[in-house]
């Protein structure tokens, strides 16, 4: 089930909201189970055999950080069993068939193959998961005795399929003392219609172009601008995609008195690599600093050993993506930009056009995550360079830029903090502006109802991870 369906929509969500608050039931456990029976229905919705597995590691994890928690000497045992567990879990769902696969190509062996299917949102609630087991372990969250709560932290239907991940010292007392608002509620409202309305009114719509011109590729060659717009429409694609993925989980929390953090700042105006990856997806990011670099040594090690760890990080980075080449080398791409960045310092000397730098770089690497496979990267970068390409313009790419030119720039608009400069630099009555807020959100909400009861074109490109 994914938040842009008309089943969510119109069903899910309002029968959801009508039974949390209803005048009779109002305690917290109520709430509360409540809560994690419909966080584990809207799971099975999509994916009813995985579930069972879900909750079993809910009751593993559990009873680990329970056993971590006596402070005994057996503690790092039951920390390296618990690594062992999710990390396996991972490997078995996500990697496995990676591997297989790959052995059997090495042996030119069409036999040695598998297939396995994947759990729908299994790095992030297995990320989860683990960052509440190691948080118990170095003391910087308690452990929660109560099972049904732990299950409620890691199930939790907003952020369970695509996240951002979130960690329990996030939620540890709202689980239990959250107070839920009108205010907060409308403000979840808000956020939520915001989401959807970038998910539905500009990602699905550049998502389109983009596998239309992937699509394309497979016939024939592109032309060098073709090639281009196909990778700033995915560039926005993925961008408004995960964003207003976020946005929605974010909106959602809220309506339900859970408050979590930002995953997404604007990346598109970072002026370096490094940048980026503070603005882009930033639970991860995070989350592999926390839980990664720092216990690594960071960067207060040798220069050879730093370089090391950064390495470390973006090729589990880029493997936490999917089993696939093209997300190794996705890591391995950002691994040297960063390096380079880090050891020469040429960001200082760029000026201005660092800007320009890092968003080409970005664009760069969003084609490498994008393809299929080794062969679909390797011509579509040479198209984009003149390499194989028919043509610097042809007739595709000047139809693309009259039919789509538009939507892509409205895109390109929309990734800036226009409305937010706009919002704190110029001054309106405060109840003029709550106007005019609601009515940007209902029109917003309103094409985005229209367009999710007509639209066929749906992907989340998340749920792949």
């Amino acid at each position: 089930m994914v938040f842009s369906s008309t089943v969510f929509l119109f069903l899910f969500l309002p029968l959801t909201i009508l039974i949390y608050y209803n005048p009779i039931f109002k305690s917290r456990k109520f709430k509360n189970v409540f809560l994690l029976l419909v966080s584990l229905f809207f799971y099975a919705w999509g994916e009813p055999q995985f579930v069972f597995i879900m909750i079993l590691s809910i009751i593993i994890n559990w009873f680990l950080a329970l056993k971590i928690s006596k402070n005994n000497k057996n503690k790092k045992i039951y920390l390296v069993i618990a690594v062992i567990y999710n990390i396996g879990l991972l490997f078995i769902y996500k990697y496995l068939s990676f591997f297989v696969n790959n052995i059997g190509w090495l042996l030119k062996n069409d036999s040695i193959t598998l297939n396995i299917a994947l759990p729908i949102g299994i790095s992030f609630f297995t990320f989860q998961m683990l960052s509440y087991v190691l948080d118990v372990y170095y003391g910087k969250a308690e452990v929660q005795k109560n099972i049904l709560y732990v299950g409620l932290y890691i199930s939790l239907f907003p952020q369970l399929i695509a996240g951002p991940i979130v960690r329990y010292q996030t939620v540890a007392n709202e689980i239990e003392n959250r107070k839920e608002n009108f205010n907060e509620f409308c403000s979840g409202i808000y956020r939520f219609v915001y989401g959807l309305g970038k998910k539905v009114l500009i990602s699905n719509y550049v998502g389109l172009i983009t596998d239309n011109i992937y699509v394309n590729m497979t016939w024939g060659e592109l032309s060098v601008a073709t090639a281009w717009i196909g990778a700033i429409a995915y560039t926005l694609q993925i961008y408004f995609d995960f964003s207003g993925y976020s946005d929605m989980a974010i909106g959602l929390g809220r309506m339900f008195g859970f408050h979590f953090e930002e995953n997404f700042n604007y990346p598109y105006i970072a002026n370096s690599i490094t940048n980026f990856w503070r603005r882009w997806h930033i639970s991860l990011s995070t989350w592999f600093r926390d839980y990664v670099y720092i216990p690594l040594g960071g960067n207060r090690v040798s220069s050879k050993r730093h370089i090391f760890n950064l390495f470390v990080v973006w090729f589990l980075t880029g493997m936490w993506h999917g089993a696939n080449w093209t997300f190794i080398i996705w890591g391995i791409y950002y691994f040297i930009l960063l390096i380079i960045e880090k050891k020469t310092k040429i960001i200082e000397k760029m000026g201005v056009f660092s800007h320009i730098y890092t968003l080409f770089f970005v664009i760069i690497g969003w084609v490498i995550f994008r393809a299929n496979d080794m062969s679909v990267l390797g011509r579509y970068l040479g198209y984009m360079f003149g390499i194989g390409a028919n043509g610097m313009v042809d007739e595709l790419a000047i139809d693309y830029i009259k039919m789509s030119g538009i939507s892509i720039l409205l895109g390109i608009v929309v990734s800036l903090p226009i409305g937010k400069f706009i919002n704190e630099k110029v001054k309106i009555n405060k109840n003029i502006k709550e106007i005019f807020e609601v009515i940007f959100m209902l029109i917003i909400f309103i094409m985005s109802i229209l367009v999710c009861m007509r639209a066929t074109y749906n992907p989340f490109i998340y749920f792949n991870f």
